[in-house]
């Protein structure tokens, strides 16, 4: 079957239904009722599968092949009532407590950045308070967005007044752009969150920032949340809220590649809206993150480890 041909499962996968259980599900979360600024990302999962028919089964950056050192599936789409935001954020937890019965891990495809709370009250249902490492260039800790407590700018401030989240080992990487005031990363301090900025890796560099990033999380348990308005407009023009100055492509996949011995127990990839993309850039580098992300998640053979 060529490459563009067929119906699109994410990097041309197996569904779930196909296998019957799964190391890992790819499942898409096609919610963008929590938006602030552009909507659309409703339509990210399909735009994401669609850019992923190039993935190959071997990664030589991480020397591993995903889908062949574990079994990964594609779980399709939880669906969710995209007139009522509560409603929604139950469905997306039930709809995660099922699919683990299946699988062992979850990496979901948004869907706006809100999607990430319902996600974390299943993990931590399994794994109690993990650690949080959220690539972003917003906090997503403020408190309300025009008296709403649950919306994509406020999941992880939802998250650690529950408890969802290891408050010692929690970190945001790639924050940038301006704030509503000084008090935003007070608060986001409080809440348990450490920040690596776009302009800390700048001057630091990628080694520096992965070295804080494995310092924070020891070895907790960590989900891994990945807005992809945290590269640079330049490379994922296609979110809904942009902000220059970002991180590249190249040095988001090089930070994921460095974690793949720590224990990873879950992941998301949101806020990819088509309707501004161009040429699929953003799409392809979404694609390309759930890829390291699952081969950072597959289990080394002794020999790949010494290699």
């Amino acid at each position: 079957m060529p490459r563009f041909a067929g119906i699109a499962t994410f990097a041309r996968l197996p569904r779930l239904d196909e296998v019957g259980r799964a190391d890992i599900a790819v499942v898409g979360i096609p919610f963008d009722g929590g938006v602030s600024y552009r909507p659309g990302a409703r339509f990210g999962p399909a735009h994401v599968r669609e850019a992923s028919r190039l993935l190959r089964p071997y990664n030589p950056a991480q020397d591993v092949h995903p889908f062949g050192a574990q079994q990964v599936a594609d779980a399709g789409d939880i669906a969710v009532n995209p007139f009522d935001l509560s409603e929604a954020v139950a469905e997306i937890e039930a709809g995660a407590h099922a699919l683990g019965q299946d699988v062992d891990r979850i990496v979901a495809i948004g869907g706006d950045h809100t999607i990430a709370l319902p996600l974390l009250r299943a993990v931590h249902a399994q794994h109690g308070p993990v650690a949080v490492l959220h690539f972003d260039a917003h906090l997503d800790t403020w408190d309300t967005y025009f008296g709403q407590p649950i919306t994509h700018g406020t999941p992880f401030r939802r998250a650690s007044e529950e408890g969802l989240i290891d408050q010692t080992a929690s970190m945001h990487v790639g924050i940038r752009g301006p704030l509503y005031s000084k008090e935003d990363l007070r608060d986001d301090a409080r809440l348990g969150f450490a920040v690596v900025t776009s302009e800390d890796l700048e001057e630091e560099g990628v080694a520096a920032a992965i070295a804080r990033i494995r310092a924070r999380v020891g070895d907790a348990p960590l989900y891994i949340s990945i807005d992809i308005d945290v590269l640079d407009p330049a490379h994922a023009p296609g979110t809904g809220t942009p902000e220059a100055g970002g991180l590249t492509s190249r040095e988001l996949l090089r930070i994921l590649r460095a974690l793949a011995d720590l224990r990873i127990v879950g992941a998301d990839v949101v806020e990819v809206s088509p309707a501004y993309d161009h040429a699929q850039l953003t799409a392809v580098a979404a694609s390309h993150v759930v890829y390291e992300l699952l081969s950072a998640m597959a289990p080394r053979t002794a020999s790949e480890e010494q290699a």
